[in-house]
């Protein structure tokens, strides 16, 4: 096994879990971590959006909420979002670079594999490269609905991915079982 990810319904706390893994592994063993993991935008308690937070710290928007009359054709839309293809690119893309050039990076965070991600072809290639790579990866993936997502498929069905199903019931209880395996990975 070489790579660990987590599938559960939206809200359920994947991206919580996720980030109190890698935050785990920086402390105990100083491992060295890259990637991304993407954040609601909320104000007044309405969700405004979506944004791409980078492990480092860096940030930007991945989608906001448009009206219908307000975006043209061209968008890249995700029910009432418009996805922000350029800043998540620019973002995200040269993490991987970091992973394919064989910088010491070992573990790679990658929140999330989902229906906006895929508007970005080279972010698919980037993907697929960094699951064919020596580091391990760390992230997560939507749960099948509707139309399946190819990419997703692809690494449900891979034999060197462990996936975890997060529940409302088991989040609390499933941190030490996730860490280990991670563990398991970076060995």
């Amino acid at each position: 096994m070489k790579h660990v990810f987590l599938t559960g319904i939206p809200g359920v706390g994947k991206t919580t879990l996720v980030k109190k893994v890698y935050e785990a592994l920086l402390l105990s063993s100083g491992v060295s971590v890259s990637g991304f993991y993407t954040e609601e935008l909320r104000e007044r308690g309405r969700r405004l959006g979506f944004d791409v937070v980078t492990v480092s710290g860096g940030r930007g928007p991945l989608a906001r909420v448009s009206s219908e009359s307000a975006t043209s054709g061209r968008d890249f839309r995700v029910g009432q979002y418009v996805v922000d293809i350029q800043s998540f690119e620019s973002l995200t893309l040269p993490l991987f670079r970091n992973i394919c050039d064989g910088s010491g990076t070992r573990l790679f965070v990658l929140d999330e594999i989902g229906k906006m991600e895929m508007f970005s072809k080279m972010f698919i290639r980037a993907v697929r490269e960094a699951l064919d790579s020596s580091y391990s990866i760390l992230g997560t993936i939507p749960v099948p609905k509707g139309k399946s997502l190819p990419l997703v498929e692809e690494v449900r069905s891979r034999q060197d991915v462990k996936i975890f199903t997060v529940t409302k019931e088991n989040r609390d209880v499933i941190f030490d079982d996730i860490v280990s395996s991670v563990r398991e990975c970076l060995q």
